[in-house]
């Protein structure tokens, strides 16, 4: 167990202490509870922080099940097994994954105004986030790292469940965490506090 995001994020960082002071590692935080945590590591490590949003798209009549994600680039990534066996149709996908990039892009534009994402070749990308369940935005994230030619992929979170742990291991050069096991409910059911992070304390952890 967790105390809440800072312990855990300054028990990270120990993991992640070979990347100190490396001036090709930077740190991306997936937000808005992975930004707490990019804040502690990049300070710790003294690399620079940025943010990769992506949303996750729902299925139709239960929106906490997720089918994918989609983004900084509005780019989605649809689980098929799970769109044909819940029978969902184009129309619904093609008008969620709409709305989702539209969400991406105001997101992106109230932490990192009209800033373009430079090229990260020859560059070590360090992914960090809060925790880890279905895996989705974490998988759409390394997309779109990959996509910005990035080096190396460092994957970095708390605690990850066990069944997407195995999958991320095929797309992330590196993968440190501290906690896998079930039963997984919840990545908050690992921490004594969980809160919700607001949009003001984002912006105020990237630009202190």
């Amino acid at each position: 167990m967790f105390k809440d995001r800072k312990d855990a994020a300054l028990r990270l960082a120990g993991l992640l202490e070979k990347y100190k002071e490396d001036s090709d590692a930077m740190v991306f935080a997936i937000p808005r509870g992975g930004v707490v945590i990019g804040r502690v590591i990049a300070d710790c490590l003294k690399v620079p922080l940025d943010i990769i949003v992506a949303r996750k798209i729902r299925a139709p009549f239960n929106e906490e099940l997720a089918i994918g994600a989609v983004d900084p680039a509005g780019n989605p990534i649809v689980n098929d097994e799970a769109v044909r066996m819940l029978r969902i149709g184009e129309e619904y996908l093609e008008k969620e994954i709409r709305k989702k990039t539209e969400e991406v892009r105001a997101r992106l534009k109230k932490y990192r105004g009209n800033n373009r994402y430079p090229s990260l070749s020859g560059k070590k990308a360090i992914l960090v986030d809060d925790g880890i369940a279905t895996g989705y935005t974490v998988k759409a994230a390394i997309a779109f790292l990959k996509g910005l030619e990035a080096e190396k992929i460092i994957l970095a979170a708390p605690v990850i469940a066990p069944d997407t742990l195995a999958e991320i291991k095929l797309q992330a050069d590196e993968v440190f965490y501290m906690l896998s096991k079930e039963p997984f409910y919840a990545v908050g059911q690992f921490y004594n506090e969980f809160p919700q992070v607001a949009d003001d304390e984002v912006i105020m952890l990237l630009h202190p």
